[in-house]
């Protein structure tokens, strides 16, 4: 586009500030649509990529001659710490430079941190490789919800956000039902010689299997074309009267979301505290069906990770299509109102599951948890894109899986085996546990949720006026 045509375009939205930044047509529905699938992929790879440590414990303790505590560090330090440093600065590049190179870069770090994980010797080895993984994935998300918001307009953008978030819950699933097949092919031990690697364990085997197809996949990822920004943008007319976008110093992001403290704070502790209960319940449901139910670990981890797949992928869809349907419907804070009260619906069936005797029950009961647990995913970052400015999105997509990272996976499994511990102090009654840590924190959500529905309100008029004033 020639600098005339740009000054055109941006005197155009002058006249029409309450408009989407770009009055150019959306890209056609089926490359749209096209961007999303790539990205599921990727978002798959990515939670394979990060779960499937979890279901190799006992393998790799045994060959590493690694502790119990150690091994907690490359599940969860190792991949959380550096996830969550390098997703800030990693969030602000999104803002300003070219998103799907962004994430093709790190969709290759992370396949390769992966692989080379098949390669550790020690401890040491393994914690570097993890925190590489960890480094790669900080990529994804934040340039995968502002891209999203770029290809669709506002009243899909929660059913697409949705179905990107599938990513999350087929690679879950799949990561225990790949690790079931490990453990029962590894359980044995011995080792096997591989060209240039040499010598390798048998579990050290997955982590080729899983981490080098996704540098096939960063290609892919690499041929995406990136959209015109849209939304609101702050743009400034040079001496030459020529109009350019103008960078948003990341203070002022900080003064923006301080500003609507009383919409951002509820909205992230909501979805972090809903991701808490999910990652918490996700660490040790394998368990609770070994110790209660008498079930092996291979037999727990397929099943489950089918409840996932399943029931978590149609979740995560139809919470972003509810936030979608509530807004087309007038309601301006649909988002927040599906992130308020998915706890509540979710609420009856995660508290009965642990209780019942019969596991087939119990699975029965894990399907609408999970449907229901799920559509926070999809709510949750739609209602921040809705909220934010264009050239802030990033930054705060940063935040938000920052706190929810910290808050999810950070708290989240530790919480129900300090329960087990020191509340029951016997690792039979994980049950109970499982029932007592959910039931707090969803409460909890659903309360700060609707704290928040007021504020959201404001908030968007907030973007508004903002959007007046820096449209010029």
């Amino acid at each position: 586009m020639s600098e005339v045509e740009v000054a055109a375009e941006v005197e155009q939205e002058l006249h029409h500030p309450h408009k989407e930044k770009s009055d150019k047509p959306y890209p056609k529905a089926i490359y749209a649509w096209y961007v999303v699938g790539v990205l599921v992929l990727a978002y798959t790879f990515s939670f394979i990529d990060r779960q499937i440590l979890s279901l190799l414990v006992g393998p790799i303790k045994r060959d590493l001659g690694i502790s119990d505590t150690e091994m907690s560090l490359l599940q969860g330090f190792a991949f959380a710490v550096f996830y969550c440093i390098a997703g800030l600065p990693i969030g602000r590049l999104v803002d300003r430079h070219h998103r799907v190179n962004i994430i093709a870069l790190g969709v290759f770090v992370w396949s390769l941190m992966t692989a080379l994980c098949g390669t550790a010797r020690s401890f040491w080895q393994l914690f570097i490789f993890r925190a590489g993984v960890g480094v790669g994935e900080a990529a994804l998300s934040p340039a995968a919800y502002s891209i999203i918001a770029d290809y669709f307009p506002p009243k899909r953008l929660g059913f697409a956000l949705g179905v990107y978030g599938m990513g999350v819950y087929i690679g879950a699933g799949l990561a225990l039902i790949i690790g079931a097949a490990v453990i029962a092919l590894v359980s044995e031990g011995g080792s096997m010689d591989l060209p240039i690697v040499g010598e390798v364990y048998a579990w050290q085997i997955t982590f080729f299997v899983v981490g080098l197809p996704g540098i096939l996949v960063a290609i892919w990822v690499w041929t995406l074309r990136e959209p015109d920004r849209r939304g609101h943008v702050r743009t400034a007319v040079g001496e030459d009267g020529i109009a350019r976008r103008v960078e948003v110093p990341v203070q002022e992001v900080f003064q923006y979301m301080g500003r609507n403290w009383r919409t951002m704070v509820p909205l992230n502790l909501c979805y972090a505290l809903s991701a808490m209960m999910a990652y918490g319940v996700a660490a040790w449901i394998p368990t609770l069906f070994v110790r209660t139910h008498g079930w092996s670990y291979p037999e727990a981890g397929f099943w489950y990770g089918l409840v996932i797949v399943i029931f978590g992928t149609v979740g995560v869809i139809a919470g972003g299509w509810a936030g979608d349907y509530l807004t087309g419907k007038g309601i301006r804070n649909g988002r927040m109102r599906v992130c308020a009260f998915t706890g509540l619906a979710a609420f009856p069936f995660t508290i009965a599951y642990p209780l019942v005797d019969d596991p087939w029950i119990a699975i029965l009961l894990l399907c609408p948890s999970t449907f229901f647990a799920t559509f926070t995913t999809g709510a949750g970052p739609s209602a921040l894109q809705e909220l934010m400015p264009n050239q802030m999105r990033g930054f705060a997509s940063a935040i938000l899986i920052f706190v929810v990272t910290i808050i999810g996976l950070g708290l989240g499994p530790t919480s129900i085996a300090l329960a087990t511990d020191f509340v029951y102090g016997d690792e039979m009654m994980l049950r109970y546990s499982l029932v007592l840590v959910p039931a707090i924190v969803l409460t909890l959500a659903i309360v700060i949720g609707l704290l928040g529905l007021k504020p959201y309100k404001e908030s968007l008029d907030y973007l508004e006026k903002w959007s007046a004033e820096n449209e010029k």
